[in-house]
Parts: structure tokens; C-alpha cells; sequence
């Protein structure tokens, strides 16, 4: 069994690695357990040295790490250049708030002395996709190591070779070996090695970016071990375009959401709710812009939009859209595929988008957006909500006031925007809610889910 990594913008394959035998892996958590004994009792300065460390070696590598991302999942440069800045922000951020977030927060009671004191788990478990390979990534691993847990990586395995760099890159910062290592698993192998990595002693919790059908099986194995699990699964997003919208800030907002990753990432915006008294302005304007949008080779700078990550992606995007067509969707720009080589997707818009179809009902993980209509703006929020999903949601209106309140009491969904994009941001918790799933990454909730909130009381 092995493990390949194939350019999505060529069909050509960069590199082959075997996957590891069940003993090698069952080696790595045991190591990972015994280093993490020793980490948990090194002082916070140290280990956020480390974290300084790390950003600084990104911010010096920005380009080699883009290009290795861009090569394996076709991510166009100037957006995983971004994506390495970010990543240089969050361990920055992190390091500088530690130890704030973990001191002890005491508490009056009957007792001399009574605190909350957050302390390390232990070994996590990170199932990893391959849609934002370092982001997704460190943005779990600095807290939780800063925290004083160990991580054991499972990468989504088209990027083995990223998984394999940032296992590299924490040894270089100098985080002491063992405490973050890779296991390279076949896909074919991929349920009964997790299965096994989750009921290893040494794993005291687990979390995972990925689908929901990923995020059931991982919550059902962890919670028979009785093991902690943090799941971000997928979403599709709504963006509420109400009567009062300025169209022009609506429409470049959601095209520029919708063609994030090229189309593929878990809080682009998906379904565009729009009411009917500014449908015909919207629809105009949105598809204008995406059709402006430049498709081709991930590694030049005025890319816009890559190939998606692999052909059976590809396959389930295009049938979605056919599906929708043929229940009564229209085809505004798009949906034709192209010839040649790659996995490459034409940009794709759907008007006239309904229950039971595909684009209203489904993740469309690609460039696809999907124009639903409303009568009024009651109407546009409650087809926001008719989702499965509530991972992130916007809405566009001049009232601001009230779009703040639809935003913090009517959209149900981990993260909601007034006349923006949904982004994540290491000083904001991020995560969902139904079958978005469960937990908090980023932020102070997310440093304190992979701890022990320990009650300490002194008679």
C-alpha cells in the first residue's frame, strides 16, 4: 500500500510514499505518550519559543511551502502564500496569549483556596483535510501542543507531502521529538488504522476537519472509547441578501467568498438566499463577476481559480449540477466539462435553485453558486435555516443594526457575518453547530478544548 501524491492541474504524480505498517504507527503513539510526560512539565516560556520559532521559519519558507501546496491539492500560489501568512499570524497570536489563557482562574468559596487550573490531555489525534493543508493543521496543533499535549497527524493522503514538511518544520523550531509526528495511512486501510489510532491507550481525544460522514464515524468510534472529540465538518454556507442590500458590496462579497480555494472550502459562501425585490440586480452582478473570473494554472499569480483537488471531486461537483439542471435549475454561466488535462472546473452558476435539488440540499465543494429566491426577507431567513448544515452565514443589509441582531439571534450557524464574508481568525472561536459539528477551534474556547478543566480546592 502507498500513499501518492498527484498534481491536480497535470494528472501527473510527485511522489509515492508507503504507508506505515500498523506496529510503526502503534510505535509512534507510544513515543508520543512517553514525550508528551515530559512536555506537559515544560514551561509555558519554552514551549512558546517554540511557537515564535515556527512562524519565523514559515515567514522565511513562505514560498516553498506554497509551491508544495499548490503542487499537491491546486490551490492557486497567491492564495496559498495567504495561507502560510496566516498560519504565521495564528502561532504568533497563540504564543503571545498563552499564558493568559491557561492561568488558573480562582474562584471564592468555602475553601482557602479554590481555582480552575487547565491542564494537558495527552495524545490528540488530528484527521486533517487537504483543502487548507497547513491552516487546518496548525491552527489545532500550536494550542494544543502550547497547552502541553503531544499530536499524532493523520493527513488527507494527496498531501502527504505538506503532512510530512510540517512534521519537518516543528522539529526544526526545535519542539522536542516525538511530540508532533505524521502516520502515513492508504486510503484503502483508512477506517480500521483510525479505528485502531482512537482505541490506543495513549490517545486521550480526537479532532477532525472533514465531511460529516467522516465526523460519524470518528464521534462513534471516540465515544465508544469514551474519548473527547472536536468536529468541524462541512457546511453550506448562506448568504441572505435582504430588500435593503447594497447589491454592489453583495455581490463582491459572495463571489469573492464563493471562489475561495476555488470554491472549495467549508465556509465559502454556497447558497445566495436573495429577495426577489433585488434578485435581477444581484443575479447580474454576482454572475459578472464570477464569469470575470480567471481558471488555470494554480502557479501563476493571476490565477483565480485552480483545479479541484482530485477527479472524483470533480465528478460528484459535476453531477450535482447536472441533477439540479435537470430538476428545474437554471444555467446562468458554466457547467460544461472541459478538455485537457487536470481537474479543472469552470466557474458555475444556478439560478432558480429549490428544495430537492442537489445545490440547495448538498455541499457543493467546488465553484458553483446556487441563486434561491424569497418573496420577502422573513422568507430569505427561513431558507437560510432549512439546511442540514450551520457552519457559517452572512447577511447583507444598510440596516446594520438589525443585521447585527438576524446575525446573533435568527441564523443558526457557528459564525455569522453582517455585509462580509464568513473567515476564520485566530482571536475568534470558529466552529459549527448540527451536522456542521461540535467544539471550538481559534481563539480562547479553542486552546481550552483539548485540556483538562481541573477544579482545585484547598481546605
Amino acid at each position: 500500500m502507498a500513499l501518492h501524491s498527484i498534481n491536480p492541474a497535470t494528472g501527473e504524480t510527485i511522489d509515492t510514499w508507503p504507508a506505515m505498517a500498523p506496529d510503526a504507527i502503534a510505535t509512534i503513539l507510544d513515543r508520543a505518550h512517553v514525550a508528551q510526560r515530559a512536555w506537559r512539565r515544560t514551561a509555558l516560556a519554552a514551549r512558546t519559543d517554540i511557537a515564535r520559532r515556527l512562524a519565523a521559519l514559515l515567514r522565511r519558507d513562505v514560498e516553498a511551502h506554497a509551491r508544495r501546496m499548490t503542487l499537491e491539492m491546486g490551490k492557486p500560489i497567491a492564495q496559498s502564500r495567504a495561507e502560510i501568512d496566516k498560519c504565521t499570524w495564528m502561532a504568533e497570536y497563540f504564543a503571545d496569549h498563552a499564558e493568559a489563557f491557561l492561568a488558573p482562574e480562582h474562584i471564592a468559596t468555602d475553601g482557602a483556596r479554590s481555582y480552575v487550573t487547565f491542564r494537558p490531555l495527552g495524545v490528540v489525534l488530528a484527521i486533517m483535510p487537504w483543502n487548507f493543508p497547513y491552516w487546518q493543521v496548525l491552527r489545532f496543533a500550536v494550542p494544543a501542543l502550547l497547552a502541553g499535549n503531544a499530536v499524532v497527524l493523520k493527513h488527507a493522503p494527496n498531501v502527504t507531502g505538506v503532512a510530512l514538511a510540517i512534521e519537518a518544520l516543528w522539529r526544526e523550531a526545535g519542539l522536542p521529538q516525538d511530540l508532533f509526528r505524521a502516520v502515513l495511512v492508504d486510503a484503502a486501510d483508512v477506517d480500521a488504522a483510525v479505528g485502531a489510532i482512537i482505541a490506543h491507550p495513549a490517545v486521550r481525544a480526537v479532532t477532525l476537519t472533514g465531511s460529516t460522514r467522516a465526523g460519524r464515524a470518528v464521534a462513534a468510534k471516540a465515544g465508544a472509547e469514551v474519548k473527547k472529540t472536536v468536529l468541524e465538518l462541512g457546511g453550506s454556507d448562506p448568504y441572505v441578501i435582504l430588500a435593503d442590500a447594497d447589491v454592489d458590496l453583495a455581490a463582491s462579497a459572495c463571489a469573492a467568498s464563493r471562489l475561495i480555494n476555488s470554491g472549495q472550502s467549508c465556509i465559502a459562501a454556497k447558497r445566495f438566499v436573495v429577495v426577489e425585490a433585488v434578485r435581477d440586480a444581484f443575479t447580474e452582478r454576482l454572475v459578472g463577476q464570477l464569469s470575470a473570473a480567471a481558471v488555470g494554472d494554480p502557479l501563476r499569480d493571476d490565477t483565480d481559480v485552480g483545479p479541484l483537488a482530485r477527479p472524483d471531486l470533480r465528478e460528484n461537483l459535476h453531477r450535482q449540477v447536472t441533477e439540479s439542471v435537470a430538476a428545474g435549475a437554471r444555467l446562468l454561466v458554466g457547467g460544461t466539462l472541459p478538455g485537457g488535462p487536470g481537474s479543472f472546473y469552470p466557474v458555475t452558476v444556478l439560478g432558480d435553485v429549490g428544495p430537492g435539488m442537489p445545490a440547495y440540499n448538498e455541499e457543493t465543494f467546488g465553484p458553483v453558486a446556487a441563486i434561491i429566491a424569497a418573496r420577502d426577507d422573513a422568507e430569505a431567513l427561513a431558507i437560510a435555516n432549512d439546511t442540514a448544515y450551520g457552519l457559517g452565514a452572512a447577511v447583507f443589509t444598510r440596516d446594520v443594526a438589525r443585521g447585527e441582531r438576524i446575525a446573533a439571534e435568527e441564523l443558526a450557524a457557528g459564525s455569522c457575518y453582517v455585509n462580509a464574508f464568513v473567515k476564520s481568525d485566530p482571536r475568534l472561536p470558529f466552529g459549527g453547530v448540527k451536522q456542521s459539528g461540535y467544539g471550538r477551534e481559534l481563539g480562547l474556547f479553542g486552546m481550552r478544548e483539548f485540556v483538562n478543566v481541573k477544579t482545585v480546592w484547598v481546605a
